[in-house]
């Protein structure tokens, strides 16, 4: 351009409200304009309700391989004897002891330095997150050693536990089905309180279940549908104002669905406190000192369970079907 010159410019040339860029520029840098929240929406799991349901134990030493639990049984029978008899009957005890081998969980996580670095640069803490992930799957597997047990380990859960008593639930709602969904409010009251009487009746009135698990369906179900169509209440209001012994009914997310005799849904009721069952953890969740590998630390996470112990079977049935 010769210096000087001052070049031409047509007022109709100038767009002065829509400003032509080229390919590949911007007025404003990429995501300058963004604004991300503060707060992260996490994904959601499915509740782990055998750490919430279950008394849990950590009694028993970290160091111990195993769990023994001791049952004393009182026998003999009086008579009517004379007034000068010396030949009283003698009563007697006697004991038995049950094992339970103790298992050991396993789970880690890692971070490089950069990783770290980089984390307390943009504030998202990696480490605090991947620790928190391996918590989860160490108590996920205590949630399901609870419930369905670990066959390989030959642990039993308290679905499959040794003893517990069982109730034939009657097949005789709408097209001769045992399904709730085909069932009236005074038909389910009545599988119910049959399977609270085979518990009562096969201990002799000793056992008494006051908690009711149900699969996610049929508690939703039994929840939302009224007895009868004369009244505003539900079949477990109606269940939990009327029964001595029911005072919970809870629900699995999915263990009991499918559970059952081929296939079917499975609803279960117990005694559910310290002196009937218990969830051992000799070791709850721990980790240990990162050890590092070059650039690279790895953190090891361990917990120590024994699973469920169900000390009086009976007081526990379940039934199928529903």
């Amino acid at each position: 351009m010769t210096p000087g010159y001052a070049p031409t410019v047509r007022r109709d040339q100038i767009q002065w409200g829509n400003p032509r860029l080229d390919a590949g520029e911007s007025a404003f840098f990429m995501r300058e304009l963004e604004y991300i929240k503060s707060v992260t929406y996490d994904v959601k799991y499915k509740p782990l309700k055998a750490l919430l349901l279950f008394p849990t134990s950590t009694e028993a030493n970290t160091g111990a391989t195993q769990i023994t639990w001791r049952q004393f049984s009182l026998v003999g029978n009086a008579k009517i004897v004379a007034d000068y008899g010396n030949d009283f009957p003698k009563a007697d005890t006697y004991a038995v002891e049950n094992p339970y081998k103790i298992k050991s969980i396993g789970m880690g996580y890692g971070y490089t330095i950069q990783e770290i670095r980089e984390s307390m640069f943009s504030g998202k803490r990696l480490d605090q997150r991947r620790a928190a992930a391996a918590r989860r799957a160490i108590d996920q597997l205590i949630n399901q050693i609870c419930l369905i047990g670990s066959a390989d380990d030959g642990i039993f859960g308290l679905i499959n536990f040794p003893g517990i008593g069982s109730y034939s639930v009657p097949a005789d709602g709408t097209g001769s089905s045992a399904l709730w969904s085909a069932k009236t409010g005074d038909q389910i009251n009545r599988d119910i309180t049959g399977m609270i009487n085979a518990v009562f009746n096969a201990t002799n009135g000793v056992e008494y279940p006051d908690t009711l698990l149900l699969p996610v369906k049929q508690y939703t179900y039994a929840a939302t549908t009224r007895m009868t169509q004369f009244t505003d209440r539900t079949i477990l209001e109606f269940l939990l104002m009327s029964s001595p012994f029911i005072k919970t009914v809870d629900w699995l997310p999915n263990e009991l669905s499918g559970a059952g005799a081929l296939g079917s849904d499975r609803m279960m009721i117990m005694a559910r406190d310290d002196m009937h069952m218990s969830l051992e953890i000799p070791q709850p969740f721990e980790q240990f000192d990162p050890q590092q590998h070059g650039l690279e630390f790895d953190v090891p996470c361990h917990a120590r369970t024994a699973g469920l112990l169900i000390y009086y079977p009976q007081s526990v049935a379940y039934g199928d079907g529903i």
